[in-house]
């Protein structure tokens, strides 16, 4: 496995367009870690502009970046350090499986430094029942890579104001504010670390048996490339947003599920999906299965008779899909 400890750069738009070139343009598995400035990183399939306080990320020009794997927004900064793995899927394991095999070398180096961190729920690691780290995931071929965040020493106040907080977040959750339910690593250290100090102990934690590797002069003229031509780009990060005439949305255990889309002469011509779910094939091409299908629940299901609905939505099946688009 090839380890990058990544201090080329801060600039979101490029460390997201180097998430995608390592795992579409390497063969060999990869152990990266980086930092971004102050930005909003918004999952594959999320309505960006539902997901951010728009006034807010404009009045202090802050980036926003979709990037390739699902889940929920995230607010990153100087004080959190993000890591990620890319390695061969294995074709029996789930997305919780998935989860548990990369998340557990940061739990142990965690643990090295007596701070008890456990994986919960989907995908989150958890300090003390407060959330620390959201990792996702994105399949390409026979390779997985999977992203996380790890909260050091993060601006809890911009976290919360950045970030809008939807209502169905909570169902079920006793605690309903955002800053009250995440907490910073270094809170919970015995002894103090700076930002730096703990990159530096993750770096050495995970990369141990590694082969350290240094971008190559053309990796960075193909990663700024790719970050140019589309991860700056207002169409990649904010997407266009038809007016669709109907709307639902869902909380299912597995995310959150919405849905918007146009009927004419009684088939469906516009369908559009987001959500914070994850996701082993493009939603984009589920959505062209039901374009042109009549708008009856029978005939919905029958197109989707053929189709791994649990590729497109992990953990969500037919039923509840279809229930969002007739409620």
């Amino acid at each position: 496995m090839l380890c990058i400890i990544d201090r080329y750069t801060n600039d979101p738009y490029w460390n997201l367009a180097a998430e995608e070139y390592l795992l579409t343009s390497f063969s060999e598995p990869v152990f990266r870690i980086w930092r971004n400035c102050d930005s909003i990183i918004v999952g594959k399939n999320q309505n960006t502009f539902a997901e951010i306080n728009i006034d807010f990320v404009e009045r202090n020009n802050i980036p926003v970046v979709r990037r390739l794997t699902g889940g929920g927004t995230v607010f990153h900064d100087l004080g959190n350090v993000n890591y990620t793995f890319i390695d061969k899927k294995i074709d029996s394991e789930s997305t919780g499986e998935m989860f548990k095999r990369f998340t557990s070398p940061i739990i142990q180096a965690l643990d090295g430094l007596d701070v008890k961190a456990y994986l919960s729920g989907r995908n989150d690691l958890l300090i003390d029942e407060k959330k620390f780290s959201g990792n996702a995931i994105c399949i390409h071929g026979d390779r997985v890579l999977q992203h996380g965040t790890l909260l050091f020493q993060s601006s809890m106040n911009n976290l919360s104001e950045a970030l809008i907080v939807h209502e169905d977040k909570f169902i079920g959750k006793s605690v309903k504010s955002n800053r009250s339910r995440v907490t910073n690593i270094s809170e919970h250290l015995r002894s103090k670390f700076t930002t730096e100090e703990f990159f530096n102990y993750i770096a050495a934690f995970c990369s141990k048996n590694l082969t350290e590797y240094h971008y190559t002069e053309n990796d960075i003229v193909q990663i700024t490339s790719l970050a140019d031509s589309k991860y700056r780009s207002r169409e990649w990060n904010y997407g266009n947003s038809p007016k669709c005439r109907f709307h639902n949305r869902a909380k299912f255990s597995a995310g959150v599920l919405e849905v918007s889309f146009n009927i004419e002469k009684g088939s469906i011509t516009e369908l559009i999906i987001n959500g914070d779910y994850f996701f082993k094939a493009q939603t984009e091409e589920l959505c062209k299965v039901l374009i042109g299908a009549q708008y009856e629940k029978e005939k919905i299901i029958d197109r989707l008779e053929s189709v791994a609905i649990d590729d497109y939505l992990c953990g969500i099946d037919t039923n509840q899909f279809v229930s969002l688009l007739f409620t």
